[in-house]
């Protein structure tokens, strides 16, 4: 490890004490309900427990609606044991389409109705004055394994530079969580990180520690901290090796912890910086339409018991030290050992101490980088899942608040969904061939399920382009109306054929960890790189398998019914063309160049995102004369 000397001349600032938050009194004591009815009324006026019931009475009552149409529409030659099991799987894919359609919905109103949407349903984004004094120490911890060392110190080196700039550097203090393995990286790490320290030595302290392994992979890297540093700070921001965040978004978000005491975790939204991928850049496109209803939508209603998802989020260090240590799981295989996802759990932990977890509803200020291929997006998306279904293990945990409990749940069914949609496409198709003659779906009911179920899907984008279209400073953020709906049509497109790609994807490997089957925690992949026929097809055989064999099917029984299914096998036949095609970085210059799919980070940049690409933009902290690096004083060794 090696301590780098701070802006006020310690060789270890944590041999001080630790910084004691003057804690701010709001100045108008708002509770939830005045805040609400202050925003708009209406929906924001409802005490929290009853939205919660509203909207578990709206999500029973899409489900019962869909069912009820399912059902109708496979009525046409009775109802048999291959109905019962289409019929299952579409239940299970259900929870995360309503939910989605009613966030997309109720966020829609908030935004078309409040005058600040986001402290509508976030209050204590409305409670510290936008000057307060910083009067809290906040860590700022990025944890790294193996990743591009350069990279990692330019983001810091920016968000260093902004903090500094607006005069609160002595607040804050770096640290660069290493469990890296590799020689390279590790030497990567340390000069760059020396470099990076030399530059801001009297600015904002910086401390590079490296584990010699791994145990309980991040989370375990963040405990470290908190038992070695945690006393010395207030607060923690989390930050992953792509991560970027502006200071003027980072300070607010201390601001409004300092002000709410209860306050344990505010997670803020992510966007998906400006890529060159022609992969990246619709997914990203469609990110950015469609969380901002989502995340407001479920804001109403989960309140104070949000979500965390592990990076971009500020902690209050003392509760989570003290409460949110996760479990090792006993047993053998993939479901046991340390929790690998483990934000959700540790949200649910915070939550069960008494402690608000938020999201913080903004859309601006924070960012991270999409995958720049598809076989990367499968990769990133595989660990998650694995991650998830331990949450079976964790569901039974005492004390946990039901909304917490039902954010595990879903979690699980994000996933589960998966086998369930590729089952309801599959015996959907094996029962043309295989019943009895006659109307095997009736075809009204049929085409009104199927709109219902786009409607459902596409319900988070579809809502921010209304609230976008209806506003002009908004449209020029995407660059302007014709490149906005262009760029949204195609995206629909794009998902459409994704989603049947990552549902075998994630049925394949969920079929698998019965058998020991478990992904390699490695670090991903973030540049621009093409991708061959070869590798690709070696991943995405099973896709291609699935639908040549799902057109052949239908080509023998009869396409009556194929426009149902055929979107779906449509994505899976083309999985290897998509993979290679997007990953190709000419193609993705070309779609840069075009403007399709543009977002209000490539049209109205922030100065740090624009940094990142400017002219005068480095891809690594300046260079900085090697002999200052390390003094005897200011390095020691640790593993």
């Amino acid at each position: 490890m090696y301590q780098m000397p701070s802006a006020r001349g310690q060789t270890d600032p944590l041999d001080a004490p630790a910084c004691t938050p003057a804690r701010m009194t709001c100045c108008t004591q708002l509770g939830s309900a005045n805040v609400l009815t202050a925003t708009g009324g209406g929906l924001l006026a409802l005490p929290v427990v009853w939205r919660r019931w509203l909207f578990l009475a709206l999500v029973i009552g899409t489900v019962l609606v869909a069912m009820t149409f399912l059902l109708w529409t496979l009525s046409g030659n009775g109802l048999g044991w291959l109905d019962g099991l289409l019929a299952l799987g579409f239940l299970l894919t259900l929870p995360w389409t309503a939910i989605g359609f009613w966030n997309a919905l109720i966020g829609l109103l908030i935004m078309r109705r409040s005058a600040d949407p986001a402290c509508a349903v976030c209050p204590p984004l409305a409670v510290p004055a936008p000057d307060a004094t910083i009067t809290s120490s906040t860590a700022l911890l990025c944890c790294i394994r193996n990743e591009d060392a350069q990279q990692v110190a330019r983001n810091l080196d920016l968000m260093i530079g902004e903090l500094t700039a607006a005069g609160v550097g002595e607040r804050f203090h770096l640290y660069v969580l290493s469990d890296s393995t590799q020689p390279e990286h590790i030497a990567a790490e340390k000069a760059a990180m020396c470099q990076l320290a030399v530059r801001w030595q009297h600015a904002l302290p910086l401390t590079y520690r490296r584990r010699t392994d791994n145990a309980g992979f991040k989370a375990g890297n963040i405990r470290a901290f908190c038992a070695r540093w945690g006393h010395a700070h207030d607060f923690a921001l989390v930050l992953d090796a792509d991560s970027l965040m502006s200071a003027t978004t980072i300070l607010q978000l201390v601001r409004c912890m300092q002000a709410n005491p209860d306050l344990g975790i505010l997670q803020t939204l992510m966007a998906g910086l400006p890529s060159t991928s022609a992969f990246a850049r619709p997914f990203q496109f469609g990110m950015r339409l469609g969380m901002r209803s989502y995340s407001i939508g479920s804001a109403w209603w989960q309140a104070d018991a949000g979500p965390y998802w592990g990076h971009n989020a500020l902690l209050r260090i003392a509760p989570f030290r003290d409460h949110c240590e996760l479990p090792q799981l006993p047993g053998q295989g993939p479901l046991s050992g340390w929790v690998l996802s483990h934000d959700q759990v540790e949200a649910a932990l915070m939550r069960r101490a008494g402690y608000e977890v938020r999201v913080a509803p903004i859309t601006t200020g924070s960012w991270e980088e999409t995958p720049p291929t598809l076989l990367e997006f499968i990769r990133r998306d595989l660990r998650w899942c694995q991650g998830n279904m331990q949450y079976l293990r964790l569901l039974q945990l005492p004390g946990l608040h039901p909304v917490s409990q039902v954010q595990l749940l879903l979690a699980i069914l994000m996933f589960i969904a998966s086998p369930a949609w590729v089952a309801v496409m599959l015996i959907g198709i094996l029962r043309v061939g295989l019943d009895e003659p006659g109307p095997v779906y009736l075809p009204g009911p049929g085409l009104a399920l199927f709109l219902l179920v786009m409607l459902m899907i596409f319900a988070p984008k579809l809502a921010t382009l209304i609230d976008t279209l209806a506003q002009p400073a908004a449209r020029r953020q995407y660059g302007g109306s014709l490149r906005l709906l262009a760029g949204s049509l195609t995206e629909v497109v794009f998902s459409t054929l994704l989603a049947p790609v990552m549902a075998i994807a994630h049925s394949l490997f969920l079929a698998g960890l019965p058998f020991g089957r478990a992904v390699t925690w490695s670090a991903q992949r973030r540049d621009a790189h093409g991708i061959r026929l070869g590798p690709a097809l070696a991943r995405l055989w099973p896709q291609t398998l699935v639908g040549v064999g799902a057109f052949a099917w239908m080509a023998h029984f009869g396409l009556g019914s194929a426009p149902l299914f055929s979107p779906f096998f449509v994505g899976a036949l083309l999985a290897v063309p998509l993979a290679v095609v997007t990953a190709a970085p000419g193609l993705g210059r070309l779609v840069r160049r075009s403007g399709i799919w543009r977002t209000p980070d490539e049209t109205a940049p922030a100065p740090i995102v624009a940094a990142l690409s400017g002219p005068g933009a480095a891809t690594s902290p300046r260079p900085v004369r090697p002999q200052p690096v390390l003094t005897p004083a200011a390095a020691r060794a640790s593993g």
